[in-house]
């Protein structure tokens, strides 16, 4: 083989082309011939036995070659990658292939996506607004409050229904005195406050007795399931029991049973001091991430397309490995945000062209800072991970190679240098009506989707691991024949706990990844007040368990029965793209 030309395209792709000889490409075409001879039909010889000069003239001579490209094209490109002294960031491609008169040599072409040269603007002295971190004595109201209702007794009760009472019910709907299908459960247990139900269900059960009948007069939201929406419907309603929560009183005893103080004093001293540790580091976060939005102002390259379509099919498929672990399928949650794949991978094309400026910056920050990685360095790393998860190194190095490990290293020394020498703003002071508004606009933010791919951190953003990132946005799950319930499930919880673990397991997250994490949060009630995918696609809502078997209204007879699905890595975009034969490359 010779190498004969590498010329600079747009978007920093290289054109090479590389010149086999007669000798290479005929051995080529015999393997292809040997491959393919005894499926080829020649007149008058038996199948597999005709020679290959007979079957060139019958087919023509270039019946082989296709087979040829194949078997050279790893070859090929292998041996163009090391003359030209290229590093690539995509599979290269054979562009074209030009054989020779009477078979004497074929000259490829190939076409490959290079690192782009990057240039970074100042990246020391930028400046950006950084959340301050008090806590306020109304947080650590919250979190004792939560603690009570964690401990709190369930009790039967004879007296009226309450918010945050549980009602056990049985409830049958009616459309012009008619039944519907699915809208009638029995011993359904209702959480009052809870909104599984469409508006105005759980208020109209406010004030009922134990054994008390009562018609509820309700109209379906208009953007309900389209036999259903705005129509007037009656459900039939029977309290059979009513359990309430008996909270515990906030005094020593109560921190003694909670935690390891012995006066409520001190646990609440430990509260303050834990909400103020994460405050910090979201503000840390907070802060970092904005000085990356002004770094990537500055990041002046010339990114080939294939960078950002590898950190697109990182974000998708990361995207479906997050969501499979909520015992959902990709396909059914996309449904329920009514859009398509295609759309989804679209709304994330920015945030992946961002993260991937991200990297690049931090990669030439790393270069002209001299930021180098030891092998110490690398050890350590891998057995911090290791002992901070309860992993063997060993099984850590199998998942994650030292060459991840160093490209995460060096990111996060870079982005430590940027943040170290920034300068933290205060926030804007906030008006009255401002700060009103924060507690509502904040609940809504909590159950709206975020744009998937999202950066958290840097670390988020840059490196790369073998197995799994963890970037997370919360996505609301909204079906219209099933409740939505207000907080995460205890399967959602598990979730983004083992996401989050799973982020920092070898020190280093996927390369550019965008990720999404959704927060599962279901219940199976057609009186649901939002609108979503069909009833079939989510799971029945944890907190409103049943006692029986009944289903809510609107309810699938197989709803509940929640399905995981495992998500493999998306395929690339089709390509006729050929793996070097040599690893090194």
């Amino acid at each position: 083989m010779n190498y004969t030309s590498c010329e600079k395209k747009e978007k920093s792709t290289v054109e090479i082309i590389v010149a086999v000889d007669r000798e290479e490409l005929n051995t080529a075409v015999d393997g292809a011939f040997r491959k393919n001879r005894s499926s080829i039909s020649v007149p008058g010889f038996r199948r597999g036995k005709a020679p290959r000069k007979i079957i060139e003239r019958l087919y023509g001579a270039s019946i082989f070659h296709n087979d040829a490209i194949e078997i050279l094209a790893p070859q090929v490109i292998s041996f163009a990658m090391k003359e030209a002294e290229v590093k690539i960031v995509s599979l290269p491609q054979i562009k074209d292939v030009d054989f020779k008169d009477d078979d004497e040599g074929a000259d490829f072409t190939i076409l490959a996506a290079v690192y782009p040269e990057v240039t970074v603007g100042e990246y020391k002295g930028l400046s950006a607004v950084k959340p301050v971190t008090d806590v306020a004595d109304s947080e650590i109201d919250s979190e004792l409050a939560g603690m009570q209702l964690r401990n709190a007794r369930i009790e039967k009760t004879e007296r009226p229904a309450i918010n945050g009472d549980t009602a056990v019910i049985d409830y049958e709907g009616f459309i012009d005195d008619e039944p519907f299908e699915g809208g009638k459960g029995e011993n359904y247990e209702l959480v009052l406050g809870s909104n599984t139900f469409i508006p105005g269900f759980e208020e109209k059960i406010h004030g009922m007795l134990t054994g008390e009948e009562r018609d509820l007069d309700l109209v379906f939201p208009e953007n309900y399931s389209e036999d259903l929406a705005g129509k007037q419907v009656i459900f039939k309603v029977k309290l059979n029991e009513l359990r309430e929560k008996i909270l515990p009183e906030l005094d020593d005893e109560f921190a003694k049973d909670v935690s390891e103080f012995d006066t409520l004093g001190e646990y609440k001293a430990s509260i303050r001091e834990k909400l103020l540790v994460s405050k910090e580091a979201d503000a840390n976060a907070r802060f970092e991430n904005a000085l990356m939005e002004k770094l990537v102002l500055s990041v002046e390259a010339d990114i080939p397309d294939a960078m950002i379509e590898d950190q697109l099919d990182n974000a998708v498929s990361n995207f479906s490995s997050q969501i499979t672990a909520y015992g959902m399928e990709p396909s059914a949650y996309l449904k329920m945000m009514n859009t398509t794949p295609a759309a989804f991978r679209e709304n994330m094309r920015s945030q992946s062209e961002n993260q991937v400026k991200i990297s690049l910056a931090l990669n030439k920050i790393a270069e002209l800072e001299g930021i180098e990685v030891s092998d110490e360095d690398i050890e350590n790393e891998y057995k911090e991970a290791a002992e901070r998860y309860g992993m063997e190194v060993e099984d850590l190095k199998e998942r994650t190679t030292a060459e991840d490990i160093s490209i995460d290293i060096k990111l996060r020394l870079a982005a430590k240098i940027v943040t170290e020498n920034a300068v933290a703003e205060d926030p804007p002071p906030e008006s009255t009506e401002e700060a009103d508004a924060l507690p509502e606009e904040a609940g809504e933010a909590e159950n709206q989707p975020e744009e998937a791919g999202d950066a958290v951190t840097v670390k988020q953003q840059a490196g790369k691991s073998g197995d799994t990132a963890g970037a997370a946005v919360k996505a609301k799950k909204a079906a219209p024949k099933k409740s939505p319930a207000k907080a995460k499930s205890d399967k959602a919880q598990e979730a983004d706990q083992k996401i989050a673990a799973e982020q920092d397991s070898a020190g280093a997250a996927e390369e550019h990844a965008g990720e999404a994490k959704v927060t599962a949060d279901s219940s199976d009630s057609a009186v649901s007040g939002e609108e979503g995918a069909d009833a079939s696609t989510a799971a029945p809502k944890k907190k409103a368990a049943r006692k029986t078997s009944a289903k809510a209204p609107g309810e699938d007879p197989g709803a509940g029965k929640s399905e995981t699905v495992s998500a493999a890595k998306p395929k690339k975009p089709a390509a006729k793209a050929v793996k070097p034969e040599d690893p090194e490359v």
